[in-house]
């Protein structure tokens, strides 16, 4: 055959074994050209979808590499626990089963993990009206800004309600309804994550360190012996908490809001509640409260699968950080300029932050900034999390334990001190901490802005 060789049944007789010759080059162009073709076409149609096609096609990880499997549209695909007449998004509704009815979900989307990043779901929110504080919805408005720069820095998906999804229960219940729901909406999710509305994320590359939470269901802020020893409820903090997708989950969504509102065991609950405590001076059950109380009375059932631990700021008490941001943002340039090479330092598209966050953090450690990763209550590390609770800035009634000055400033300073932290990857900067100046970053910052 001219050209193009022969087939193994054609060598030559007696040579045993006998390799068959190599496609021509042009052969091996023109199949790789067929075959890059036929991808682009079928992505195409996986993108684009089309009247004769219901379905659209995913990219899903496989043995030989990524393999394509059929998205089910709304008129085909296996029925799912959404096809169930019975299935109820509310608190209460019963759902049982869940975590089987969860995989079978995945199964059919392709979506079983197979040892890659556990998905997160945040879901924070506000009250659907306009705030009564004079300046409520402008700093809403930045605390929902704070949180899109992170969720977008880290891959995380946010969900933003201001939707009372049950009426009654209302202000800081509003969170379990909210949290249930999106159990439901997004099976893909392996957590989701609650950050109440005046939490700010002051550390923009510290990312969750969700293999450690293995073993556990439930992630919250706070001291075991003060909740399981001393009783209190004060020793916990449910502004900010990470739930396991799971049956144990929404079962516990269910317990706790037996104590809430909308039950007409709530009066009762709170009386209970206070008995139990050894802090609380309300006979009116809150939230935080009566998760305090599931745990201490339900420890083998609840507490043995929630981590409770202040090993970093999952949410910091405010003030005790406002004050320190000055010089743990002083600390971090004095790192970074004591850098070897540009390193940290170079200019970088914002889609590689992760990889610069990881650089930066090991330079503050080699420096010898004291504090955890996400920070703590001792050292000068960036806190993760600094939480406002009682400044109300939308309601307007700020507990009076805190000065105007404390609330308003040191919201300003935070929300300041973090968003330098997502301008840099565009050149820019604030001029100082409560100015809302910009101003143009030299290059080799901030190396250079000591020798300017």
């Amino acid at each position: 055959m001219a050209g193009g060789g022969s087939t193994p049944e054609a060598a030559e007789p007696g040579k045993k074994g006998a390799a068959p010759p190599r496609p021509s080059a042009r052969r091996a162009r023109d199949a790789l050209v067929f075959t890059l073709g036929v991808a682009a076409a079928v992505l195409a149609l996986a993108l684009l979808g089309g009247p004769a096609s219901p379905s659209l096609l995913a990219l899903a990880p496989g043995r030989a590499g990524l393999v394509l499997f059929p998205v089910p549209g709304p008129a085909d695909g296996p029925p799912t626990f959404y096809d169930d007449p019975e299935l109820s998004y509310a608190v209460g509704g019963g759902l049982a089963g869940w975590d089987a009815k969860r995989a079978a979900w995945l199964r059919s989307r392709g979506l079983r993990r197979r040892g890659g990043p556990e998905r997160v779901v945040m879901v924070s929110g506000s009250q659907p009206e306009p705030c009564r504080g004079p300046a409520g919805d402008h700093l809403l408005l930045r605390f929902l800004k704070n949180k899109l720069d992170y969720c977008r820095l880290h891959g995380v998906e946010l969900l933003y309600n201001n939707a009372l999804l049950e009426p009654s229960m209302a202000a800081y219940w509003a969170k379990i309804p909210a949290v249930r729901a999106a159990m439901l909406a997004h099976p893909e999710a392996e957590w989701v994550w609650w950050v109440d509305a005046d939490a700010v994320f002051t550390d923009m590359d510290f990312s969750l360190p969700l293999a450690r939470y293995a073993a556990y269901n439930l992630v919250l802020y706070g001291w075991p012996k003060e909740v399981y020893e001393r009783r209190r409820w004060l020793g916990l903090n449910a502004g900010v908490f990470l739930l396991r997708n799971c049956q144990w989950s929404l079962d516990l969504l269910d317990a706790w809001a037996r104590m809430g509102p909308a039950s007409p065991d709530h009066a009762a609950w709170g009386r209970t509640i206070k008995a139990a405590l050894s802090d609380r001076d309300s006979d009116v059950a809150c939230d935080q409260s009566a998760l305090a109380y599931l745990l201490l009375t339900g420890r083998e059932r609840w507490g043995s699968k929630t981590y409770l631990g202040v090993d970093f700021y999952f949410q910091g008490y405010f003030a005790e950080i406002v004050g320190k941001l000055g010089g743990v943002a002083a600390r971090y340039e004095a790192a970074e300029r004591e850098a070897a090479g540009p390193g940290v330092r170079r200019r970088h598209a914002e889609r590689e932050h992760l990889a610069y966050a990881a650089a930066r953090n090991a330079a503050v450690r080699a420096a010898g900034v004291p504090g955890p990763d996400g920070g703590g209550q001792s050292g000068w590390r960036r806190p993760f999390v600094t939480h406002f609770t009682g400044c109300n800035p939308c309601g307007g009634r700020r507990n009076p334990m805190y000065s105007r000055e404390l609330c308003d400033g040191g919201m300003h300073r935070a929300l300041g001190f973090t968003d330098d932290q997502v301008l840099r990857a565009y050149g820019f900067r604030h001029a100082a901490p409560l100015n809302d100046t910009i101003v143009p970053l030299p290059f080799d910052y901030p190396a250079a802005a000591r020798n300017r």
